[in-house]
């Protein structure tokens, strides 16, 4: 069925990750409590202010050195969640020796998207001068976090990145429950949907679970899809039976698949 002639639930439905996975409040908390700890053991680099706003800081975990860095953005449709609640996805890249940074931006309603996008270019500008010695920089984030990842791949700094259940085509959202505070203009969505944009001639691995709704999915897909047909590096990475949440399982766990991908990616 054609997106036109969707219901508004339905249409609300085709976005929320939340509502199709069961469980998904407990493996929230799960994530939560297990990067709680994470960062309690792992202290001494956290809350850096990059920029003014009390979202604007870098936690960094150092890892060996002249080892790669990578850089997380966290999800949450660009208006819920925090860097601290993902700080146990560092623990994959850092069993390699790898940094992981990871930075906070305003949410939305305070900050439209292109505030936020320009937020973490500020970010960027500022590890570039300030951030430990590290090796090639990857830029990685999951659901909103992915969007903002393919985003950032042109910044300087940027070597490769890895996206993942990304959504790259923002049109549909004004027409969901999501536009209430994202509130996107025209110009926003064609200056910010990667499916839009210029192909980045970096490698960038497209990833996403393969029970995750099929918006998301097929926006993977398309993404993928356009950067090979302009012969950009970077490979579609489909994780068997993970959905929007345990997909980061598989950048979790020092042998995931993810974590493969990232190492492959920095080599």
């Amino acid at each position: 069925m054609s997106w036109g002639r969707l219901t508004q639930a339905e249409r609300d439905a085709a976005y929320n990750n939340g509502a199709a996975v069961a469980n998904s409040a407990a493996l929230v908390r799960e994530r939560n409590e297990a990067s709680a700890a994470y960062r309690s053991a792992h202290g001494g680099h956290l809350d850096l202010a990059y920029a003014a706003g009390e979202r604007c800081k870098w936690d960094i975990y150092p890892g060996a050195a002249a080892a790669p860095c990578l850089v997380f953005i966290h999800g949450g449709y660009w208006q819920m969640n925090r860097r601290e609640d993902f700080a146990v996805f560092a623990e994959g890249v850092a069993a390699h020796g790898w940094s992981v940074a990871m930075p906070g931006y305003t949410l939305a309603p305070e900050a439209n998207l292109k505030q936020i996008v320009a937020e973490l270019r500020t970010a960027l500008d500022w590890l570039a001068i300030h951030g430990p010695s590290h090796g090639d920089v990857v830029v990685s984030g999951w659901s909103a976090g992915g969007q903002l990842a393919a985003l950032l791949l042109d910044h300087s700094l940027i070597r490769a990145g890895l996206a993942i259940s990304g959504v790259y085509e923002l049109g549909p959202l004004r027409d969901t429950y999501l536009n209430a505070k994202l509130k996107l203009t025209e110009d926003e969505v064609a200056a910010l949907s990667p499916l839009r944009l210029p192909v980045v001639q970096k490698p960038l691995g497209v990833a996403y679970g393969s029970r995750e709704l099929p918006a998301l999915t097929g926006d993977s897909r398309k993404f993928h899809a356009l950067r090979a047909a302009a012969h950009a590096p970077g490979a579609l990475l489909p994780v068997a039976g993970a959905d929007h949440f345990t997909v980061l399982d598989a950048l979790r766990a020092p042998d995931g698949e993810l974590v493969k991908a990232l190492l492959g990616l920095a080599a």
